[in-house]
């Protein structure tokens, strides 16, 4: 069975801001290299104190947390020996302490790799990222990223705010993304996602049936309990989401039926489509973070590709749109789940 997405329909210029205060984490720390042992001498002072508080007061270059980290690791000795954060001191001990490198210190260091370039010129860049690159150095990945790759490939791009990066996706996410070259060129496209200028496509197969179209208008805020998920919410933090949703097809995966589902976003939250799917009770396949769990492994990663972008060239003001066909590893999905993909105009 062969289909064709269709076409883009945004007569009312949907509401799309930058995704970038959902998505982007804070600063790397400062003081956040190694340095040579420091030896430190207490007294009198220090006396009845715990050992992470005088180390904390005595070394304000570092934080409290980063401290904690390296006495639990062993590279703080008091009189020779390993101690506990919380052990009192008496005063007259010596403490030795092995400054550790952050682990963010080489985040935003460049660092060759083969990017996916579907379009380039003096004021952008369309990359077709694959699915297992993350976007921006974070927590557990300060190395190996799509920015580490852009420092490199474009090195003048190191003078644009986060190389570039105005918008991204979720590290198992593939398809398309811009990034601007020039300061005057991320300005306009961040002007763009907050104007509705910009649209973005996905292609998603979820488990269940869903309606053969329809909008989710719900609002999106951290989870309560669970701070690595986002979930749909009513309350003043938070923030306002709207997804647009076309069923295209339907199948069977592991005698479950599927539906391939075409997904337009009016806003950029973290984590939208996967939350307002499973929030309708249509989980993506592969999704372990928001489907069920004994599912999860039919697919290593969450099934969504962003295949078409659309935007206003910064520079020539032109229309510009780019598609990106689905990776070899979300087609054959589709092949097992019996909803062919040959035709699929993405």
């Amino acid at each position: 069975m062969g289909f064709a997405v269709p076409p883009i329909e945004d007569p009312n210029q949907p509401d799309f801001p930058t995704d970038q205060d959902d998505d982007f984490g804070d600063d790397a720390e400062a003081g956040a290299g190694d340095g040579a042992p420091m030896t430190l001498v207490l007294s009198e002072a220090d006396c009845g104190m715990r050992l992470d508080k005088v180390l904390t007061s005595r070394l304000p270059q570092y934080s409290r947390s980063r401290i904690q980290q390296w006495i639990e690791e062993g590279h703080v000795t008091v009189d020779g020996k390993t101690a506990r954060a919380k052990t009192t001191m008496f005063g007259d001990e010596t403490v030795l302490v092995q400054p550790q490198a952050a682990a963010d210190a080489h985040a935003y260091e460049p660092e060759a790799m083969a990017l996916d370039i579907v379009h380039e010129d003096d004021a952008i860049i369309v990359i077709n990222k694959p699915a297992g690159l993350v976007v921006h150095p974070g927590a557990g990945n300060w190395s190996g990223t799509l920015q580490n790759g852009l420092l490199h490939y474009h090195k003048p791009i190191a003078d644009v705010p986060r190389a570039g990066i105005v918008h991204r996706l979720d590290k198992d996410t593939s398809g398309l993304m811009v990034v601007a070259k020039t300061m005057q060129a991320q300005t306009d496209l961040v002007r763009q996602l907050q104007a509705r200028t910009v649209h973005r496509v996905y292609l998603a197969l979820v488990w269940g049936t869903p309606q053969v179209g329809g909008k989710v208008d719900a609002a999106i805020g951290r989870h309560p309990r669970e701070r690595i998920r986002m979930s749909v919410q009513n309350n003043l933090s938070a923030k306002p989401a709207v997804t647009r949703f076309q069923r295209l097809a339907t199948g069977v995966l592991d005698g479950k039926p599927v539906s391939l589902v075409q997904c337009e976003l009016e806003t950029g939250r973290t984590h939208q489509i996967r939350v307002h799917m499973q929030h309708l009770g249509f989980a993506l396949v592969g999704d372990a973070l928001y489907g069920k769990p004994h599912l999860a492994s039919v697919f290593h990663r969450q099934a969504l590709h962003a295949c078409r972008l659309g935007l206003i060239h910064p520079e020539s003001r032109e229309e510009c749109e780019w598609t990106a066909p689905l990776p070899a590893d979300f087609a054959a999905l589709l092949e097992k789940a019996g909803i062919a993909s040959a035709n699929l105009d993405a």
